[in-house]
């Protein structure tokens, strides 16, 4: 029977009103302004700049490192709020007698995201892969195990599989912080098909075993990375994609969270907190404080050879002007080159006030009376140490001008200003460090030993003493001769003067209210397994 018209025309408004109502509810389920439960399963992060690499043992930079948390595992991880470890793709260990043997059980039935089999083969082809490279290829490994295999000062001897899920290392001698260094991010556990396959484009193509696969990256514009379902803790990640977008200046990052347009941004401009705070849309994170910003003085270079000058260079910066001005509060000064919170701190240690006068003395006793002329690289992306590069830069370049030091401000793209510094090609640079595992090991030798040239220590500073003290640090078990050691490190560096310290900082994040399970990390690299909205 055919259908009167007018019934068909109310059965056509009637279906097209309700499909409206029902995309009404979604858009406001999914912003979080409802108290509704949110259907919302994409999670966008914004940050302050794009990632250099998805090979996590290639870079140092933190922009690529906190993607390649969420894709890779490491065989021991942090727990949620420190530095204390805890199983992962390790369930279990001992260590000898001696602290030279260590024999991890590992867990049983993971795949790499290509498919492949994760087992203890596949852990030693990482580790072969990084001892038999060099600082160019992956600079992290030379700064946290002593170098490469053909070095004198590597520290592992032997990786080795004695079953399928058995994997053994051998030190040559023991190092206090072994375990929490292989939970760095930078030791994540690759498809050795994948790096085979894709060789030296691993980094674009990252295969990891991870709660989250890689699937698209557009330089610098986005990230995007989608749920595991096959992820070995079972019922995470909660989120079915998680999408890193990069937005460099602070402020456009606030005003896409403002318009609803990511959900999460990073490096919030502490002058901003207070809007933020004022609005229930929003949350703020803290996160907590385990980092150092600096300006590093390459020590190889022209007048900065000369400790006299770096300690001039020291006093003639004034702390607490960039600190009011670039911080508003959430930063304290820095005097050494390891934040309080890390054990071995030398509270002791008495800081190079802003004194233009003593500066200009060390500079006449040096021989450069009347100053010099040197380049000043001013950071290019904010980052949680160092809210604006350019501008703490012509602040410290206006201080340096007070004493007849003539800095022209240099800057360039991330990856390329990180690749230079490790040549030891600037003068002076503005950076900084996030912690990586809550050892000072991580801080002084990781930065500033001479076996982490041309890696992680862009200064090339290099100090026989210093170093003597850092290794042996690293062999003893007792805490408190190592917090001993650390104290005497720090005089050294004090003295010899090859950096800045300048802040520590808290890192301020800010979210939407309906964010739950996100625990920002001392570290700065964030795994987003338990992130959900509610």
């Amino acid at each position: 029977m055919r259908k009167k018209p007018w019934l068909t025309w109310l059965v056509m408004m009637l279906a097209v009103t309700l499909v409206l109502a029902g995309c009404g509810k979604s858009k406001q389920t999914a912003g979080g302004g409802s108290d509704k439960p949110s259907t919302q399963d994409t999670l966008v992060y914004g940050r302050g700049g794009d990632s250099v690499s998805l090979d996590p043992a290639t870079v140092t930079d933190g922009e690529s490192l906190k993607v390649t948390k969420n894709i890779f595992d490491t065989l021991l991880d942090y727990n949620d709020n420190d530095t204390s470890v805890k199983p992962a793709l390790a369930t279990e260990w001992t260590i000898s007698g001696d602290g030279l043997t260590y024999t991890f059980k590992l867990r049983q039935g993971v795949k790499f995201h290509d498919g492949t089999e994760f087992n203890a083969d596949a852990v030693v082809f990482n580790f072969e892969r990084w001892a038999n490279g060099n600082a160019d290829k992956f600079p992290y490994y030379g700064s946290m195990f002593g170098g490469y295999k053909q070095d004198d000062s590597h520290v592992i001897k032997e990786v080795k599989a004695l079953d399928k899920y058995t994997v053994q290392f051998v030190l040559k001698r023991p190092q206090a912080p072994f375990l929490k260094n292989l939970a760095m991010t930078p030791f994540a556990i690759a498809s050795p098909e994948a790096v085979k396959k894709y060789g030296d484009k691993f980094g674009e193509h990252p295969v990891g075993t991870g709660p989250f696969v890689f699937k698209e990256w557009k330089r610098n514009e986005r990230i995007v990375l989608e749920k595991n379902k096959d992820y070995w803790e079972k019922g995470y990640p909660k989120l079915n994609r998680l999408i890193f977008v990069s937005i460099p200046d602070n402020s456009a990052r606030l005003n896409a969270l403002l318009k609803g347009e990511i959900d999460i941004m990073e490096d919030l401009n502490p002058t901003d907190l207070k809007q933020v705070e004022g609005n229930k849309e929003f949350q703020i994170f803290k996160r907590p404080s385990m980092n150092v910003a600096y300006v590093g003085l390459t020590a190889t270079r022209g007048p900065l050879k000369n400790k006299l000058v770096r300690q001039a260079l020291n006093y003639a910066v004034d702390k607490k002007v960039i600190i009011d001005a670039f911080y508003a509060g959430q930063a304290e000064p820095a005097k050494n080159p390891m934040p309080p919170s890390i054990p071995g701190y030398n509270d002791a240690i008495q800081d190079y006030p802003f004194d233009l006068n003593k500066a200009k003395e060390l500079l006449a006793k040096a021989g450069y009376p009347n100053g010099f002329e040197i380049e000043l690289w001013a950071m290019p992306v904010p980052r949680p140490y160092m809210p604006d590069g350019q501008k703490i830069a012509e602040a410290i370049q206006a201080n340096f001008a007070k004493i007849g030091v003539k800095a022209k401000i240099v800057t360039y793209e991330w990856a390329t200003y990180l690749d230079k510094l490790a040549k030891g090609e600037a003068d002076a640079f503005l950076l900084g460090w996030t912690g990586d595992n809550g050892d000072a090991d991580n801080f002084l030798y990781a930065l500033l030993d001479k076996d982490s040239i041309g890696s992680n220590n862009y200064t090339y500073f290099s100090n026989d003493e210093l170093h003597k003290i850092l290794v042996e640090a690293q062999t003893v078990s007792d805490e408190n001769k190592r917090n001993e050691l650390y104290k005497k490190a720090q005089e050294i560096i004090k003295e010899e003067a090859p950096w800045i310290p300048l802040v520590h900082s808290t890192p301020l994040l800010a979210g939407k209210a309906n964010i739950q399970g996100f625990t920002p990390h001392p570290t700065g690299s964030d795994k987003f397994t338990k992130v959900e909205f509610r």
